[in-house]
């Protein structure tokens, strides 16, 4: 998984996927779990049930596939993932450590709020304006945020599975973070609404 604010591809702007959060959270959560220092919830391993089908969906089957459907059905699905995140954020019922990490698969796949399907008037206020380039269009970096999706799909396999009859959860505590940059989150506090609030443990700027 890369680190820092890097995108796979020479060709898009180095803030257009910020993937430092994601790498942090990451490498944090599948320590904890190898340790046996989390036992997520029920909540937990729903959320992270319903990401991982994000994360495995495969491409419509299509007879006259064109490469423009193509790319559309490429961005689909990575926008579906981000949506499936922010939900379950949104929702506040899972624990602060699946909170940190779901908020920096967000943060990383922000790009695709509003691509290929822009949403609601209501709602896109709330992520800001996204990047666009030189002719006013935005074009998220598709083959580096494809990139993430095998780390990504093993750690959320990991998640989904530990919630066994019996077990009792075990949620290791997370320091709260501070955004330290100007940008779309520090402006509009959170990305939807009861999301990415000033008090919520997580990604760390």
């Amino acid at each position: 998984m890369a680190s820092g604010h890097e995108t796979q591809g020479a060709a898009f702007s180095p803030r257009l996927l910020q993937t430092r959060a994601l790498t942090s959270e990451a490498g944090q959560a599948r320590q904890l779990l190898a340790a046996g220092e989390w036992r997520p919830a029920a909540a937990d391993s729903q959320a992270a049930a319903a990401v991982l089908d994000r994360l495995a969906a495969p491409l419509p089957a299509r007879r006259a596939a064109t490469a423009r459907t193509l790319a559309t059905d490429r961005d689909r699905r990575l926008q579906r993932l981000l949506r499936t995140a922010l939900h379950h954020l949104d929702a506040g019922t899972v624990s602060p450590p699946t909170a940190a990490l779901l908020a920096a698969v967000a943060r990383a796949f922000l790009p695709w709020h509003a691509t290929p399907n822009p949403p609601g008037a209501a709602a896109a206020p709330r992520y800001g304006t996204p990047a666009g380039t030189a002719d006013g269009l935005t074009v998220p970096p598709t083959e580096a945020g494809e990139a993430l999706l095998p780390d990504l799909l093993a750690l959320f396999a990991v998640l989904a599975s530990t919630r066994l009859p019996g077990t009792v959860p075990l949620t290791p505590p997370v320091e709260p973070w501070q955004v330290r940059y100007a940008g779309r989150f520090r402006r509009y506090g959170r990305p939807a609404f009861g999301v990415w609030t000033a008090e919520t443990p997580g990604v760390r700027g």
